[in-house]
């Protein structure tokens, strides 16, 4: 009699846990019902599954350098992809991949043509002649080393240097990094615009004043970026046309004034400089190795579509990106050898040696020069405006990932854009009036603004370094001891 008793109470005890099963699950059933939206009681599943897929999107959109869609898909990555996520596989070389990863080198290259780098390589060539060439030369190689460390960084990690400094340093620490590299950026972005509103006075033939063409450059920096929304192989097409102008134009240069085919090997070959040089050799260092270069190609790495899992497509892409970074920097090594020897061949020893800048290097190239079919002082008015909408365009991009990486704003690219430009052009508007006085004025502020630069390498390599060497943070991706070593020399 008790058994049968027992067995009745356990018949009612799972009846009672089945009923309350039963109203728990008509409860979630009623409130995801009320999740879906009153103005369409018709909406079937897949609409609303349709519906949330576009908010996460947007919300990616916001929450990440590039949105998946806008990422360049990797073709043989995605076949690769069924393999095990921890696969260390790396496939053969491919030219068709390495035409995929073409992009982001391109648009790191170009910092080091900005109207910065061309003050900077006339000066040089002027004042000491051929003898800082070997200079610019290993400038370049350090430099190359360093754009690959980044590059390495933001394809390991998925994120760029901006994001893991927020992420990896104290409040303090990272505000003062943040403050450097904005300050960085400006003395940056001030040559670059008023670079550009140099070549547009010279190719209007003086019409449009420098403050004018500051503005010119600020709007039609937005359109620029307006080809993102096409496709980020568009911008990428554009800075290619941007860098082939810029090699035609000074390659036209070199060859119309034959230049001393031995001194320039000399200069490449024979370290020199003395007291005299100083500040030259300082110049090229500073806008050769430029701060916010170093934030901006760990961002721009990141627009091909990489599993930072597969360690195989991590290797593979750092490989690539490797290859594409030397070639670019080779291409801006000539182009800025092009444009020292030119200034050394022909006013190296002047009286106008000291007073040469952006400004009055085309008159004074045109009166040496003459005119001809193709007058060189509009040839170097087309280089140097294609040197000036190229680097406004890769600075508006760094100050994006500085400002979204350092301060974690999700807002939209275009607003960021917006931002960004705005925080560039009042001071660049206002060195524009306040130093637009004489030729000479403009020239020096150029010159100092290198240096300012310079002073601020340390600010972004050593995060750099640190990071890049924290296994922590790159797991078996992380740098080896030989440039650990070079870490605590700086």
């Amino acid at each position: 009699m008790s058994t049968q008793l027992q067995q009745h109470n356990k018949r009612e005890f799972k009846g009672e846990e089945e009923e309350e099963e039963e109203e728990e699950e008509n409860h979630l059933l009623h409130s995801e019902c009320e999740t879906i939206p009153l103005s369409s009681p018709h909406t079937s599943p897949s609409e609303w599954e349709h519906g949330n897929r576009e908010e996460e999107e947007e919300e990616e959109e916001k929450d990440t350098v590039y949105a998946a869609k806008d990422k360049v898909q990797i073709f043989d990555l995605e076949s690769a992809s069924g393999a095990s996520v921890g696969s260390t596989a790396v496939p053969p070389f491919s030219w068709r991949k390495l035409w995929l990863f073409t992009g982001p080198g391109l648009l790191m290259s170009v910092a080091f043509l900005d109207p910065g780098n061309l003050e900077g390589d006339l000066q040089a060539g002027a004042i000491a002649g051929y003898s800082l060439l070997w200079l610019l030369m290993w400038s370049t190689f350090m430099g190359l080393v360093i754009q690959l460390l980044s590059a390495r960084l933001g394809v390991a990690t998925g994120r760029h240097l901006a994001e893991l400094c927020r992420e990896e340093y104290s409040n303090w620490a990272r505000l003062v990094l943040w403050i450097l590299a904005e300050l960085a950026l400006i003395a940056a972005d001030i040559q670059e615009v008023i670079g550009s509103a140099i070549a547009l006075k010279i190719l209007s033939h003086g019409i449009l004043p420098i403050w004018a063409g500051v503005i010119i450059t600020a709007m039609d920096c937005f359109f620029f970026l307006f080809l993102e929304n096409y496709g980020v192989r568009k911008l990428e097409g554009v800075f290619a046309v941007f860098i082939g102008t810029m090699g035609f134009s000074f390659a036209w240069m070199f060859f119309d004034t034959n230049p001393s085919e031995e001194e320039l090997l000399m200069g490449l070959l024979i370290p020199r400089v003395n007291s005299k040089t100083l500040r030259q050799a300082v110049e090229i260092v500073g806008c050769v190795i430029t701060p916010h270069n170093v934030f901006l190609h760990s961002a721009l790495v990141q627009s091909r579509d990489i599993d930072i899992r597969n360690k195989g497509q991590v290797q593979e892409a750092i490989n690539y990106y490797s290859i594409e970074s030397s070639v670019a920097l080779l291409v801006t090594l000539v182009i800025n050898l092009f444009v020292i020897t030119v200034f050394a061949r022909v006013f190296y020893g002047t009286e106008q040696a000291k007073g040469i800048g952006l400004v009055n290097a085309g008159q004074y190239l045109q009166e040496r020069y003459g005119g001809g079919l193709f007058p060189i002082l509009y040839i170097w008015g087309i280089g140097l405006l294609a040197a000036g909408q190229s680097s406004t365009i890769t600075g508006t991009y760094a100050g994006q990932f500085i400002t979204e990486g350092f301060l974690n704003l999700n807002i939209k690219k275009w607003l960021r854009a917006l931002i960004t430009r705005s925080c560039a052009i009042v001071p660049t508007m206002i060195c524009a009036i306040v130093f637009n006085t004489s030729e000479g004025s403009l020239d020096t502020m150029n010159e100092w603004l290198n240096v300012v630069q310079a002073i601020q390498i340390p600010f972004a390599l050593i995060p750099l370094l640190t990071l890049v060497s924290k296994e922590e943070v790159m797991g078996t991706f992380r740098i080896g001891p030989i440039v650990e070593v070079s870490k605590l020399s700086i």
